[in-house]
């Protein structure tokens, strides 16, 4: 199998409900599906929070693919849905997008982007910037689709690069930062999801990422070739298939949790891995070794302007590295000057601000 026929999603979360009942939800999905694996990989492989990689044969193994939308929620706005020719148009559009983005053998990578976000100096732009600047990353921004949740999302992505689709749900507004685990937030991850899953659905490979990662190195002779999906971590414990790491993510540990302790999942053969902070780090963990690094993650990060202050430090880090004689970056002992503004004490004084409401 060929290292690029993979598929790679991030954070997700569910439709409203807390992270408890969703995750005794979930529970029960993954009881009642042991008898029908290929629901169960759809459910798991799209819920798991973090980096998630699978390949075309795994897909087709677990999840079943049609010529329609009718396997997942339609993730096009109900009046498109009151027409069925609108249905259609729509369709055809996101085909034409990902056609256009797709490698050879039909890999896109995937983010999505709201209006605060998307904000001249704001995430998007250093998001871009980071694969400008990277190691063998600039040639991925062909393959780049970046989805936008709402019209001034959309407006400045074709500002900005080749390849936007226009994911706008009628009467939901997700133009503003949606914070950690608020109803804003779930409807988001979810909608995101629904999206995710009908790109699975039309036979596309994808590596999805949040817009507040830095991708500093090509990531794919990083994956490991036995796994069918692959998680990266907030803390990794030193092996891969340690079940007790932590991934990236927060809102989904409970859903994690679950699934990768199920029987079920033992059931059906499916095989997690990972992936090491080494190569795949964040401001949670930071990746050591600025030779090795691939993406480097904003989490353990609460507000729009920390996360904003901390992602310039630490293009700016990288970039005083490129600037180094080679001498120097194979022997200097180099670490990032991040987190600044980010820390896990925000995030502690926004947990426990929450809980007291």
């Amino acid at each position: 199998m060929s290292r690029r026929q993979r598929a790679v999603t991030a954070a997700a979360a569910g439709r409203g409900r807390d992270s408890f009942g969703f995750a005794n939800m979930m529970h029960q999905v993954l009881t009642e599906s042991a008898a029908r694996p290929r629901a169960l990989f759809s459910v798991a492989s799209i819920l798991l929070t973090c980096i998630l990689v699978y390949g075309v044969a795994d897909t087709l193994r677990f999840l079943p693919l049609s010529n329609s939308f009718s396997s997942f929620p339609s993730i096009f706005p109900s009046s498109a849905l009151d027409n069925d020719s609108l249905q259609v148009s729509e369709e055809n559009r996101l085909e034409t997008v990902l056609n256009n983005a797709a490698m050879q053998d039909r890999t896109v990578i995937l983010t999505t982007l709201n209006e605060a976000w998307a904000a001249p100096d704001s995430v998007i732009d250093l998001f871009l910037e980071s694969f400008r600047i990277g190691d063998g990353t600039r040639k991925l921004l062909n393959h780049l689709v970046i989805i936008a949740l709402d019209q001034k999302a959309f407006e400045r992505c074709l500002t900005l690069h080749r390849h936007c689709f226009a994911l706008i749900t009628d009467g939901v507004d997700f133009h503003q930062e949606a914070y950690f685990m608020t109803p804003q937030y779930l409807k988001m991850m979810w909608k995101r999801i629904d999206f995710l899953c009908t790109v699975l659905e039309m036979g596309y490979n994808f590596i999805f990422t949040d817009a507040d990662i830095m991708w500093f190195r090509d990531p794919f002779p990083r994956f490991y070739q036995d796994a069918d999906f692959q998680v990266a971590c907030d803390h990794f414990l030193g092996s891969p298939d340690d079940v007790q790491n932590r991934p990236n993510g927060g809102f989904n540990h409970d859903v994690l949790n679950i699934i990768k302790f199920d029987p079920s999942i033992m059931d059906i053969g499916l095989k997690i891995k990972f992936l090491d902070t080494a190569y795949f780090g964040g401001l949670c963990e930071p990746s050591e070794d600025f030779n090795v690094v691939c993406t480097m993650h904003a989490n353990c990060c609460y507000g729009l302007n920390s996360k904003l202050n901390d992602l310039r430090i630490m293009l700016q880090d990288w970039k005083y590295f490129l600037s180094l004689p080679l001498t120097l970056k194979k022997s200097a002992i180099f670490s990032w000057t991040v987190p600044e503004n980010c820390s896990l004490d925000s995030l502690h004084h926004y947990d426990s601000t929450r809980m007291s409401l």
